[in-house]
């Protein structure tokens, strides 16, 4: 599979103008984060990502049909990505290690007695990860930077593609 995944169209990640040091690829719909903030519609899930996706979905209790974006990140040497939480038009979420191991930080969102409640996990090759709930509404996350090239194939349901309709093309 990652052979497959090599191959595949990368562009830099943008956000709002920011180049991130990680390269992306989006299937089925790609969130825009320049401009509107919308889902727009994306190259159909390549069939090679079809088994790994009715594992996901199992894995997060879904149909297969129901984990309708596919975003794969490639992490070059020492890339990461910062505190964030994944775009409320996105339910349940899960990512798939390929490669490199990473180290994946938690944090609460709302600081207690002037500090963050954090957890580390650390995602092996081949490792995967869901998140739901409220790992999804209550905590953020972010990926230290790597010490070798990662592949990360994150797998989303989306909950409402009322912005795709006015951006689908």
């Amino acid at each position: 599979m990652v052979e497959l995944v090599r191959e595949l169209p990368f562009r830099e990640f943008d956000f709002h103008g920011y180049k991130g040091k990680r390269r992306v690829v989006s299937f089925g719909w790609q969130y825009e984060y320049s401009g509107a903030g919308a889902l727009r519609k994306a190259a159909p899930i390549p069939p090679f990502l079809l088994g790994l996706q009715e594992l996901a979905a199992s894995f997060a209790g879904l149909k297969a049909n129901e984990l309708q974006h596919v975003l794969i990140t490639e992490y070059g040497q020492g890339a990461g990505i910062g505190w964030h939480r994944d775009k409320a038009v996105f339910g349940k979420v899960v990512g798939v290690s390929l490669l490199g191991p990473c180290v994946i930080r938690f944090r609460k969102r709302i600081k207690k007695h002037g500090r963050w409640d954090r957890v580390n996990v650390f995602a092996e090759p081949r490792s995967a990860y869901l998140l739901s709930d409220a790992a999804r509404s209550e905590w953020e996350h972010s990926i230290l930077r790597v010490d070798s090239l990662r592949y990360s194939i994150t797998f989303r349901e989306v909950l409402t593609n009322q912005n795709a309709s006015q951006s689908a093309e």
